[in-house]
């Protein structure tokens, strides 16, 4: 599989054409070549034993026509785990100011808002659970959205507003390639159960909205955020079909960042309301809860920064949701805790990066270790490897059901 990397008529070839459109069509180009492969370190009966193995080009265009600028990113990517070839668009957009105190961007686009590190109050938009899990890039958490985006720029404040005809959703685990706990059998599943799900997908209507208004006071940022739409990931089940489901969402969430104790401190809280079951009676769709996010990090000494978080989720109306629980199923906490740390070390003039993040469910006793190791070898070339490492002593928990999908990955990426 680095064969292809390690050609130099593949790195020339592609040098080439990146000299060649801009030279001809003034069109900016960037990307790279990667080849990624990782295996389970537990046998796992319901998936395959190589948990990543895929062949990947990026590409990365863009062009702009006076006042205007259009982007197009995409991955071509062939991928061995599912056997299948796929392209993955992740940016097809214009961008434009039609005032001076106005941006505009339309199209396919990466939306992301919010100050939490891997943990998410405010910022409502869709993520790609399965390749976080299972060693992709970072890069590849935040999926793209079909959206129309306006920025406004004033004295007293800025405002963003987001509009997605079509609800988009993140990518959920399924079972695939990923195994989880699956509540109707009552245990893992994974490729011998793929759980679908029903999406809503009327173009105009199953429509998503989201605003952020932000304000800079003396270096203190705070921002208050609201959203309308759906869970993004299936947060209910149809028990006649049985399928997943999406139930209406609404969030009002507020954030504040400053600096603080030599470093950089930041706290989220929101509200979200599963508008699908006011009353918290429904075991079939997940119910409403608070969340808080609080954290801080700073450098502990040269090229070497620490930072830590503390995050909270507390289910409303508990009361009903224990009472209309199906007997012998699983009961979810009141209050789900998760701790986590991140630990960055650079070395070799910065071209070695060492990082360790780990998450910690107290109230679970489960969690989630990535440690990573990222070497750059040149200006061209780039190795990676690390893993993700699941732990828990129970099944059904949101860590400890995948602790047999605990993996090592290794890289080797050409950018051009």
């Amino acid at each position: 599989m680095i064969l292809p990397l390690s050609s130099p008529q593949c790195a020339e070839g592609l040098e080439d054409l990146k000299d060649l459109l801009y030279d001809k069509y003034e069109i900016d180009a960037y990307g790279f070549l990667e080849a990624r492969g990782g295996l389970r370190l537990q046998e796992d009966p319901y998936e395959k034993s190589t948990s990543i193995g895929e062949m990947r080009l990026q590409t990365d265009l863009s062009r702009d026509f006076e006042r205007v600028e259009l982007k197009i990113k995409f991955d071509l990517l062939g991928d061995t785990v599912l056997e299948e070839v796929d392209l993955d668009l992740r940016d097809l957009n214009l961008s434009f100011s039609p005032m001076d105190f106005m941006d505009l961007k339309v199209g396919r686009q990466v939306l992301t808002w919010g100050t939490g590190d891997l943990l998410f109050v405010a910022d409502s938009f869709p993520k790609d659970w399965v390749s976080f899990f299972i060693g992709r890039d970072t890069e590849y958490l935040k999926a793209p959205s079909d959206a129309a985006r306006v920025s406004l720029f004033f004295d007293l404040f800025n405002l963003d507003l987001v509009y997605i005809p079509k609800f988009n959703g993140s990518v959920y685990i399924d079972g695939s390639r990923l195994s989880y706990w699956n509540p109707l059998l009552g245990r893992i599943a994974g490729r011998d159960f793929i759980f679908h799900d029903r999406k809503p997908d009327d173009f105009g209507t199953d429509s998503e909205y989201a605003l952020r208004l932000t304000k800079n006071i003396e270096g203190t940022e705070l921002a208050l955020y609201g959203y309308y739409g759906f869970w993004q990931t299936p947060e209910g089940v149809d028990p006649l079909t049985p399928v997943l489901i999406y139930p209406e969402l609404s969030i009002l969430s507020a954030s504040i960042r400053d600096a603080l104790f030599g470093g950089i401190g930041h706290l989220e809280l929101g509200y979200y309301d599963s508008r699908d079951d006011d009353s918290g009676g429904n075991p079939n769709i997940r119910n409403s809860e608070f969340r808080f996010l609080v954290g801080f990090e700073r450098e502990l000494s040269q090229d070497f920064t620490g930072g830590i978080q503390y995050y909270l989720e507390y289910m409303q109306d508990y009361e009903e949701y224990e009472a209309n629980l199906p007997q012998g199923m699983n009961k979810k906490d009141e209050y789900r805790h998760v701790l986590t740390l991140r630990l960055t070390k650079l070395q070799m003039n910065q071209n070695l990066t060492l990082s360790f993040f780990t998450y910690y469910s107290p109230s679970d006793a489960d969690g989630y270790l990535r440690p990573n190791l990222n070497y750059k070898i040149n200006d061209e070339w780039t190795a990676e490897m690390g893993g993700n490492i699941f732990f828990g002593s129970d099944d059904h928990t949101f860590f400890g059901q995948f602790r047999k999908n605990t993996n090592a990955y290794a890289s080797l990426r050409y950018s051009f």
